[in-house]
């Protein structure tokens, strides 16, 4: 993908998506690199205060820490 591509990804990505890219992508995945990491980590943020607690909570148990 290129960034644009990745940028279209970021934003359609649920929060939960989001939240499981970042604990699951390998390290220097090219999301979280330059420009497109300080997109990445802007959009996160703000969805995460979108969702509120319950639905962080919710998500990142959904999600887990192993594959």
């Amino acid at each position: 993908m290129n960034q644009e591509e990745m940028k279209k990804w970021i934003d359609n990505a649920s929060y939960e998506q989001l939240l499981s890219c970042w604990r699951n992508a390998p390290v220097g995945d090219q999301i979280f690199v330059g420009e497109v990491g300080d997109y990445y980590n802007r959009r996160m943020a703000k969805k995460r205060l979108e969702v509120g607690d319950a639905e962080h909570v919710r998500a990142s148990k959904s999600i887990g820490w192993e594959k």
